[in-house]
């Protein structure tokens, strides 16, 4: 099933249609000399780049250790090999009963509502997901519906993915209305990058749409660094806030992206000028082809300790980690 079914593509669609998936034409594009900054070619096959124009412009041009750069450049550390490393670290495939659901804790499933991402972040936990089994059309949907309709103690769904907000607005419309329509369910809850990496993705017409749920709708975006926040994505962000949806961040603790005080100040104060809430701070999970970005926790636990007295407590995200089997996040600080 195409995930974009228009004739005339929708802006946020032609924005999708042209992403830079080219390293060369990205470090073109940033004034950087190919020699001083190392392409993982491997790794760039197993996991092509993909980044959005829109955010790649917000990229400092000359500097190869820019900290959104760092989270898209398939780097040759990845080709670096780590038993201690895994492609399920979180052991997701457990918690699989049938394809396209995940249900792994108690009073929520999580739905692989698309397969695609408008961006590929390099330290991506589901990077190796068989997203081919996991993927149904509609037509095979009704499983994982029925699923949730006779099991009367879940009350939240979670659209994931790849990212859900990639998908068309009938498609999305069709799911969230026959999720809306279950009579356990009091929540639905949308994590997506859509909106910070492709922010016109929050038309007119799918708000209108998200004002007509019954459910509560919680939008859970994912940024790392306050230089995300452009003032498109900003005015985006208030634009869901003031139509009554609760706004949740949840960031990936990631070595020389936001790994210091400083920059995790300025995201939170960022965040909450966009009238959205710090959240999660994650730990990074044992991905193959991630260990470059890994942060120690007791290095995590110090950052929070500092950013308590740094920040009022609404704006200090709460550290986590997740392990396969725990009934949640397991909460660090």
């Amino acid at each position: 099933m195409s995930l974009i079914q228009s004739d005339q593509p929708e802006k946020w669609q032609q924005s999708l249609a042209d992403l830079i998936t080219d390293p060369k034409e990205l470090l073109d594009f940033l004034q950087l000399d190919s020699q001083l900054i190392k392409l993982g070619c491997v790794a760039s096959a197993q996991f092509p780049l993909r980044v959005p124009r829109l955010f790649a412009e917000r990229m400092e041009k000359g500097n190869r250790h820019d900290p959104l750069l760092r989270q898209v450049w398939p780097d040759l550390a990845e080709q670096t090999l780590d038993p201690a490393r895994s492609q399920d670290p979180l052991q997701e495939a457990r918690f699989n009963p049938i394809p396209g659901l995940l249900h792994k804790y108690q009073g929520r499933v999580l739905l692989t509502a698309t397969p695609n991402c408008a961006i590929h972040c390099r330290y991506c936990f589901r990077r190796h997901f068989d997203y081919k089994s996991n993927t149904p059309g509609r037509e095979h949907w009704r499983e994982a519906l029925d699923y949730v309709a006779q099991d009367s103690s879940i009350n939240e769904v979670i659209l994931s993915g790849g990212d859900p907000l990639v998908a068309s607005d009938s498609y999305l419309k069709w799911l969230l209305s026959a999720l809306d329509a279950i009579p356990h369910i009091s929540s639905l809850r949308i994590h997506t990058r859509l909106p910070i990496v492709i922010p016109e993705r929050i038309s007119h017409e799918l708000r209108q749409f998200f004002n007509t749920l019954n459910s509560q709708l919680i939008i859970v975006v994912h940024c790392n660094h306050a230089n995300e926040l452009d003032n498109q994505v900003k005015s985006t962000l208030r634009m869901l806030a003031r139509d009554g949806h609760l706004l949740l961040n949840q960031s990936v603790l990631l070595r020389e992206v936001n790994d210091d005080l400083a920059s995790l100040v300025a995201l939170s104060r960022a965040l909450f000028a966009s009238r959205v809430l710090p959240y999660y701070l994650h730990l990074p999970d044992a991905v193959v082809g991630t260990g470059h970005f890994d942060v120690s926790e007791a290095e995590g636990m110090h950052l929070i300790e500092e950013l308590q007295d740094s920040l009022p407590g609404y704006l200090v995200p709460t550290l986590v980690r997740e392990e396969p089997g725990k009934p949640g996040k397991t909460r660090l600080a």
